[in-house]
């Protein structure tokens, strides 16, 4: 036994089981082949509801099968699912898409390292065994209980459930901004609050210590099972069940050792789990405050919470700034708000409420006040840091000199370190292309033309049920671009201008440019929230704006645009007619090498004589995949081809993007 004590404090094995495990993973993902079981003809396939979400038309539904599947259903008449019931799919196996606007959330790569290869569009559903689980049956229960509230079950699912997405856009973007969304997310904040909840009752009693322990990690691991368990949760249950057995046995193994320890047997068990971003931000988080807890310590309860949260940020803000592209300076003390009032006022008083229904007027009256605070707070862009996509390198070099920093105490690796990160914002400067991005926002129309010195967006997509352009956002970010010089919106159509007020809120706008026609309620909407609604427009690219047509609708009042740069044209038609396109080559006879074709690609636009006259040799159809007008149509492809016009799809080859380098371009697909 001591010489296993001996073995066990050895720093060398944790530090050799870490890079095992890094080496393990990655190999695991890069150089083994996965495969789904199923092939995309399957049209029936038999499994256990695990996960499941009703938005009042659809059904959002986890089935485990001979593995995981997404599917969606919309119920054509009353039917009642709940977790745990075996079920029968009837529908077509579809695979999940890219994301196609670079530097964005990719839905495909995150269901891929949660072994999900398919997604299934269900047209019927058959129960064929309901659900006897006794764990599902409390979780039905909670749903049910957390439904019933009117007024606070969104928080409710976010604070029990770890389900964010019925939180309000706003207020959801105002938590993220200020740095302090994780709170809301199940993690090591919930398992360490119950963890000290049962040591402080099982105190009282005169059972043994390692009963105690028994009963605490039978509660955690109970908790654990009736909630949607993230990365974060399992890290911290495993983390807790080795430091209880650390202590018990007396292994005397470091804090540090015993989270390396935990990361390697979540590893074995799950080579993937360390691609998981909570996974990234629990392991790394806690690492940094291992490390520096001994280092310095304080008597002052407030200034120990600010050293906590200012070491938190520290270690959490590469991993926000390689997802996300922009980190709120202020917050160490946001966290310092809504840390100790999330989790010993709100939380708390939340689960109180779903037994007791009574409190529910209290805990709305604190939410509301809750959120008029990360309202005030997120509208202050003053210490907003916006960071461009950089190499990984970068970051790893930050790491070394923050622990260089933790274990010296030596402020000027803090000072490198922070100097680094405001070095990247350097980036765009350094760079002397111009780029033109011809954004794939699925049936609409957008496109960026960017370069160190201005930025200005065609139009911003939009269609019915979500914002499209939140990927635009993030995507803008990842250049480094923290406001647009010109957003120039064609017309009034919704898949043109629909996300113009989210991109107006989000992100200055120097100058907005609508058209001459007469306006509807969408562009009353944005000259409201714009700061300068132009005519004219001066810009250091070569750019001619026509915005002199006013036709019989929306779509003959286009604004056409001109780009030239190093004597290459490119022709911007938004959504113009062939009669604005025969008016538009009288009066101005252009040239272009390339044209963003109009209307989609529709047979209302594109007339063969027009393209003839302007000469282009490559067109852009901005269409979205299975869309209900069939854009683009034969008849403009057919006419692509006679002229021997090579066009791209945004709808097939993604975000299109061209890149001008002196003389030269080059494209990149970023392909679905």
């Amino acid at each position: 036994m001591l010489r296993l004590r001996v073995l066990l404090q050895s720093n060398f094995i944790y530090y050799g089981l870490l890079i095992l495990t890094l080496l393990f993973s990655f190999t695991f993902k890069y150089f083994i082949k996965l495969e789904s079981k199923y092939n995309i003809n399957d049209n029936i396939i038999t499994g256990k509801i695990t996960k499941l979400d009703y938005d009042q038309e659809r059904y959002k539904l986890e089935i485990k099968a001979d593995e995981k599947i997404i599917a969606y259903y919309y119920p054509k008449e009353n039917i009642n699912l709940e977790l745990g019931m075996t079920v029968l799919l009837k529908g077509e196996l579809y695979l999940p898409l890219n994301n196609t606007i670079p530097n964005t959330f990719n839905y495909k790569k995150y269901l891929n390292n949660h072994y999900i290869y398919y997604m299934m569009k269900v047209s019927n559903i058959n129960i064929l065994k309901e659900n006897k689980n006794i764990i599902y049956k409390i979780k039905n229960y909670i749903n049910k209980r957390i439904n019933s509230f009117s007024h606070t079950n969104s928080y409710l699912k976010a604070l029990i459930l770890g389900d964010l997405k019925d939180l309000e856009d706003d207020v959801y973007k105002g938590f993220q901004i200020n740095g302090v969304i994780h709170l809301f997310a199940i993690s090591g904040m919930h398992i360490n609050l119950l963890a000290a909840s049962l040591i402080f009752i099982l105190k009282k009693t005169n059972i043994k210590e390692v009963f105690k322990q028994i009963i605490i990690i039978s509660f955690l691991i109970i908790f654990c099972e009736t909630i949607n368990t993230s990365a974060s949760v399992y890290r911290s249950l495993i983390f807790y069940i080795l430091l209880s057995i650390n202590k018990i046995y007396d292994f005397n193994i470091s804090t540090k050792n015993i989270l390396f320890l935990t990361v390697f047997f979540l590893t074995i068990f799950n080579p993937l789990i360390i691609f998981d971003i909570g996974f990234q931000y629990s392991v790394i988080t806690t690492y940094g405050l291992i490390i520096s807890i001994k280092k310095k310590k304080n008597n002052n309860y407030f200034k120990n919470l600010l050293r906590v949260s200012f070491i938190a940020f520290l270690f959490s803000a590469p991993i926000t700034l390689i997802n996300f592209y922009e980190i709120s300076l202020l917050s160490p003390l946001n966290n310092l708000i809504f840390g100790p009032l999330i989790t010993f006022i709100i939380y708390p008083l939340s689960l109180l409420t779903i037994i007791l229904s009574l409190f529910e007027p209290l805990l709305y009256f604190l939410l509301k006040f809750m959120e008029h605070i990360n309202l005030f707070i997120s509208s202050i862009t003053l210490f907003n840091l916006i960071i461009p996509k950089v190499n990984i390198m970068f970051y790893l070099i930050y790491y070394f000199l923050i622990i260089f920093y933790i274990y010296s105490l030596n402020k000027k690796y803090l000072l490198t370190s922070l100097i680094l990160i405001l070095s990247l914002k350097l980036k765009p400067y350094l760079d002397n292309n111009n780029y033109v991005y011809f954004l794939d926002v699925g049936q609409g129309d957008s496109a960026l033309i960017y370069n160190k010195k201005e930025s200005i967006l065609i139009d911003t997509g939009g269609v019915y049920n979500y914002d499209v352009s939140n990927n635009t956002l993030v995507f803008l970010k990842s250049l480094g671009i923290n406001k647009i010089d010109l957003l120039l919106l064609t017309h009034g159509d919704s898949d043109h201008l629909k996300d113009a007020p989210n991109i107006i809120k989000n992100i200055k706008v120097k100058n907005v440019m609508l058209n001459n026609n007469e306006y509807n309620d969408l562009e009353k909407e944005i000259i409201k929230l714009a700061n300068n609604i132009t005519k004219t427009y001066q810009s250091s690219f070569d750019f001619k704006i026509y915005n002199n047509y006013i036709g019989k609708d929306e779509n003959s009042s286009s604004i056409i645009s001109l780009l030239t740069i190093n004597n290459h044209k490119i022709l911007f038609m938004g959504d113009a007619s062939s009669d604005q396109e025969s008016k538009f080559l009288k009066e101005e006879n252009p040239k272009a090498n390339i044209i963003k074709l109009g209307h989609h690609g529709s047979k209302t636009s594109s007339d063969p004589i027009f393209l003839e006259k302007i000469g282009a040799k490559e067109g852009i159809i901005s269409s979205g995949r299975n869309n209900r007008f069939n854009h683009p149509s034969p008849e403009t492809i057919k006419t692509l081809d006679k002229l021997n016009i090579k066009y791209y799809d945004t709808k097939e080859k993604g975000t299109i993007c061209y890149i001008f380098r002196h003389n030269n371009y080059t494209k990149k697909f970023y392909l679905p």
